[in-house]
């Protein structure tokens, strides 16, 4: 008896989970003017309307950027905070831990205006994207570390000890022995980490300067005075954008693994 109402539970679930997906794949393919459920017809117009969008196209373009280096720099940091916890941190680990999950414990919208209050304290504002940048910084840094600190769990320490017998430098043994022990872990970490602040919208709105805007703050500057399909278009394509991330990753590094 527990088991059909099990698969039944997990079954509404997932309805819950990708509903509101289906909605707006299926918004984006409506033939009206007006951004509408159900769709009144079925059409592509808006998708090319989409890429004829300048505005759109740059800021994809800028928030895979942004996401792009900070997930670069998430990966240095997070790399070095998870050594440093699993291999120093001793009594302070648990204090460390906390440190670096802290963005993901607390709401983004706290985070968001600490670091604003923090900026212009120092006399930065947000003129520069120095603020934003640091933001998405701190929202991809946990996903980095806790992923790359599973693979320094299950990793035998007497290899690289082996290799430092054997006359390899510090520097040679992380590069020959540690990194590609827990490359699975990073590769995990950066796709997480690069979603993540491709589609971040609290971060983005309170600490975004002038000039460009990620994709989520010019999606949501369209719909203050727009209302047709063409959002639920770019939705789409930022939908399928991780999609396809994701299957990359997997053929990539699951299987290997």
């Amino acid at each position: 008896m527990a088991t059909p109402l099990l698969a039944l539970f997990r079954t509404l679930v997932y309805v819950f989970l990708l509903a509101p997906i289906v909605v707006v794949v299926l918004a984006s393919l409506n033939a009206g003017n007006f951004l509408t459920f159900p769709p009144q017809g079925l059409s592509l117009r808006w998708f090319w309307t989409f890429l004829n969008n300048d505005i759109f196209l740059n800021a994809i373009a800028y928030s895979a950027t942004l996401a792009a280096c900070a997930t670069a720099v998430s990966l240095v940091l997070g790399t070095m905070a998870s050594l440093y916890f699993t291999r120093h941190a001793g009594k302070h680990a648990e204090a460390v831990r906390i440190a670096v999950l802290l963005p993901l414990i607390l709401p983004e919208i706290l985070t968001a205006i600490a670091l604003l209050f923090f900026f212009y304290e120092i006399g930065v504002g947000t003129e520069h994207k120095i603020a934003l940048f640091t933001g998405h910084v701190l929202m991809t840094l946990p996903f980095i570390f806790l992923n790359v600190n599973t693979s320094l769990q299950g990793r035998d320490d007497s290899i690289e000890l082996a290799a430092r017998t054997l006359g390899a430098s510090r520097y040679t043994a992380f590069r020959r022995v540690t990194l590609p022990l827990i490359a699975p872990g990073l590769s995990t970490g950066a796709v997480f980490a690069f979603i993540i602040s491709f589609d971040t919208f609290g971060i983005s709105f309170i600490l975004k300067g002038t000039g460009s805007a990620p994709l989520p703050i010019q999606l949501f500057d369209y719909l203050r005075f727009n209302f047709t399909p063409e959002a639920a278009a770019v939705s789409t394509v930022s939908i399928l954008m991780t999609l396809v991330l994701v299957v990359a990753a997997d053929l990539l590094f699951g299987r290997r693994d």
